[in-house]
């Protein structure tokens, strides 16, 4: 793509905002987001982290603010977004009434995939997550288990091959060897270029495959840098401790310890 070899910014957001009537969710956000980066979007439940990423894959409208991504505006662009990014939501909704196979086949047919060509790469993505093509042509999703449902929304979202991947909690449901293959996944689709915004609650993990990391509370922006150099900042020792001390989970720890101390009376 012209617009990557340019070296330009592949996720543009300028004071980014959306209110739900008087609340406001997200609360003019500003970033970017360069080629083969990995970052980490982090925040308490509530903080506005899907609200964002469904901006950015344009599931919503934004209230105020503009975005660019792979160099479409979120606005006037929106179909052209659409077709150059992949989202896991946290969902993981599916049509349940359909095979896997047929689930995919169907994407493909959205992006106007070659026929072929898809049902190679289906082939490909089963194989790296351990499915089995009996598995997607004899079950309804509706059958499957949380886990395996997740695997083939994560290669729903990869099948076009879109620059620009958003994962939103995509560990979830998944049995531990398919998270390790997860992280080695988005690690080497960083190597090759594609942009990865990487939402989670698991902070170890976070901490070792993100280059790096956004906080966000109450829709606005707390920090953002690589999870190394913050935590050294703000002396905290682990992303974990910084996450708490930054939205107020240290409040949480001290009434966890205060609730333990009733069974100790």
């Amino acid at each position: 793509m012209e617009f990557m070899r340019q070296g330009r910014h592949m996720i543009t957001v300028q004071q980014l905002t959306k209110r739900f009537g008087a609340q406001t969710a997200v609360d003019a956000l500003s970033f970017e987001v360069p080629a083969g980066q990995i970052v980490g979007f982090l925040g308490p439940n509530g903080a506005g982290k899907s609200t964002t990423l469904k901006m950015l894959t344009g599931m919503l409208e934004p209230s105020a603010g503009t975005a660019t991504v792979c160099g479409f505006d979120l606005r006037r662009d929106i179909l052209e977004v659409k077709r150059h990014v992949g989202f896991v939501p946290e969902s993981g909704a599916v049509f349940e009434s359909l095979t896997g196979l047929e689930y995919l086949e169907m994407v493909a047919a959205l992006y106007a995939l070659p026929e072929e060509a898809a049902r190679a790469r289906i082939r490909q993505f089963i194989a790296f997550f351990d499915l089995s093509f009996e598995t997607l042509t004899d079950k309804l999703l509706g059958a499957y288990s949380k886990g395996m449902r997740r695997k083939v929304v994560i290669t729903a979202a990869l099948l076009h091959n879109p620059p620009v991947v958003f994962f939103d909690e995509p560990l979830d449901g998944l049995d531990a060897n398919a998270a390790v293959g997860f992280k080695a996944l988005i690690q080497t689709l960083a190597q090759e270029g594609k942009t990865i915004v990487y939402s989670s609650h698991i902070l170890d993990v976070v901490e070792r495959v993100c280059d790096r990391v956004i906080i966000i509370d109450k829709g606005r922006m707390l920090v953002d840098g690589a999870p190394e150099k913050l935590v050294a900042e703000h002396n905290s020792g682990t992303l974990e401790r910084l996450f708490t001390e930054l939205t107020g989970g240290t409040e949480l720890e001290r009434r966890a310890q205060d609730f333990a101390r009733t069974f100790r009376s």
